[in-house]
């Protein structure tokens, strides 16, 4: 399992102290030092089974910067998927990637109840 974080990020450190409290093993990935490919987040998306647009960092600054939310909507899935390939800063993180799931974002219940499942 592979955790996909940003370490200044708040909701990655509760992320990782769930995973570490829960004796879970990951490999960890840092998000901006290693930036998904297109070909990771095209996998992933298609995986996951959520809309394109929940793997963007809505939130951050450069999302912000960007003016993306005007522009997202008229982006084709595979400019989107470009453009999350080019700055890790784009991507919502965390991410907990296995063979089996892709998740996106940090909700406690959510990955309790995957983790029950993959046990």
């Amino acid at each position: 399992m592979v955790f996909i974080c940003y370490e200044k990020c708040s909701t990655c450190k509760k992320a990782e102290k769930w995973l570490n409290d829960n004796n879970i093993r990951y490999e960890i990935r840092d998000i901006k030092l290693n930036n998904p490919t297109i070909e990771e987040l095209t996998d992933w998306y298609v995986r996951s089974n959520i809309e394109l647009k929940k793997f963007f960092n809505t939130s951050g600054m450069v999302y912000r910067s960007m003016h993306l939310k005007d522009q997202l909507p008229s982006l084709s899935e595979n400019e989107k998927l470009r453009l999350l390939s080019t700055d890790g800063m784009l991507v919502k993180r965390p991410l907990l990637i296995d063979d089996k799931f892709v998740k996106v974002g940090f909700n406690k219940s959510e990955w309790e109840e995957l983790l029950q499942r993959k046990s």
